[in-house]
């Protein structure tokens, strides 16, 4: 069994204008002693941006802003600027973040030399509508039936002229090239998909009609055991180990008590990354403290980042939708404990 430490909460919401009403979903990353943090700050009227905090070592705050580092600036994310996730590959940190328009939220990406000056590159995800979406997907043919059944989700609303895009989130990239190509982790309901490319410019409308022609040879993951059976999402950015990616995601089950989203691990191949190599049959860690279960949103933890510090996983999350804590593993441990299914897959 993995000891999962819970350090407690690390930020609580201020009286600050851009963040009075919580903070939470922060993207994460290291550079020498310091953790950097890009957190979700929530104002009044549920509209988000992205505040910045600086860690000594992984549990000090050291510095927190009284202003957010990433605002609304484009229309694609002019109700917020949301869940923002970090890595650096080569000499750029690419820090991705879903644009949400008051209808719509999709994965956009902002990059970075300095993490102090970010310059926004706009959406990265489908260009298209959810109908668009189902036509093409239907026409592959082999796809779990799970991806059609958002149907009342895109059409509640009362206005049918309403253009209701695909909503495409959790959008991560590795943080390094994969045989020369970027690679990076995305979110359709219910699975986690994967792209591969030379550059930002192949994402075009062309580029992802005939992804979604061929949609099951990029779905990486679906839901499998009871803890994760109505949707998963890619979570922290992957860790590469000499025994394959690790990568810590979120899964989130349908309860008499609503929603319950939990921690879950699971490892991909290191060189075909879309290749599952095992995944942990239970929930890595779930809502337990009060400050978990009961907030904005209640029963959530939300992992979306990580820092290794020795041997120990420090894993940064969203508690209830409300504030943010961090959670520590022993990274081999886990690692031991996903080999174990992994032999037994084989």
């Amino acid at each position: 069994m993995i000891k999962v430490k819970k350090e407690g909460i690390l930020l609580y919401k201020t009286s600050f204008e851009f963040e009075n009403e919580g903070v939470l979903n922060p993207a994460v990353i290291r550079e020498g002693d310091n953790v950097y943090l890009f957190y979700r700050a929530v104002q009044q009227g549920n509209r988000s941006s992205i505040g910045y905090c600086k860690l000594d070592g992984p549990l000090t705050v050291v510095e927190r802003w009284d202003k957010p580092l990433i605002s609304s600036e484009f229309e694609y994310e002019s109700q917020g600027v949301e869940d923002a996730r970090i890595v650096k590959i080569d000499d750029l940190y690419y820090l991705t973040y879903t644009g949400y328009d008051g209808t719509n939220a999709r994965g956009a990406l902002a990059t970075s030399k300095d993490l102090k000056q970010f310059k926004k590159q706009g959406l990265i995800v489908p260009p298209i509508t959810y109908a668009e979406f189902v036509f093409l997907a239907e026409t592959a043919g082999k796809v779990n039936e799970n991806y059609y059944r958002n149907y009342k989700f895109y059409y509640q609303e009362v206005d049918p002229e309403k253009k209701i895009m695909l909503w495409d989130k959790n959008v991560i990239f590795f943080p390094r090239r994969i045989k020369g190509k970027l690679v990076f982790l995305h979110r359709i309901r219910p699975g986690i998909q994967i792209v591969s490319i030379d550059n930002l410019s192949d994402l075009t409308k062309e580029f992802w009609e005939n992804y979604f022609i061929n949609l099951q040879d990029h779905i990486v993951m679906d839901p499998v055991f009871p803890h994760e059976l109505s949707y998963i999402g890619s979570g922290c950015p992957p860790i590469e180990t000499e025994h394959g990616w690790l990568l810590i995601y979120h899964g989130v089950k349908e309860t008499k008590k609503g929603l319950v989203y939990s921690a879950c691990a699971a490892l991909l191949d290191l060189n075909n990354p879309s290749i599952e190599l095992s995944r942990l049959p239970n929930v890595f860690f779930s809502p337990e403290y009060d400050w978990e279960l009961k907030g904005e949103v209640n029963n959530v933890v939300f992992p979306t980042g990580t820092a290794i510090f020795g041997n120990t996983l420090f894993i940064y999350y969203g508690a209830a939708d409300t504030c943010i804590a961090c959670a520590s593993v022993s990274l081999p441990e886990l690692l031991a404990e996903l080999l174990i299914y992994k032999n037994k897959n084989e």
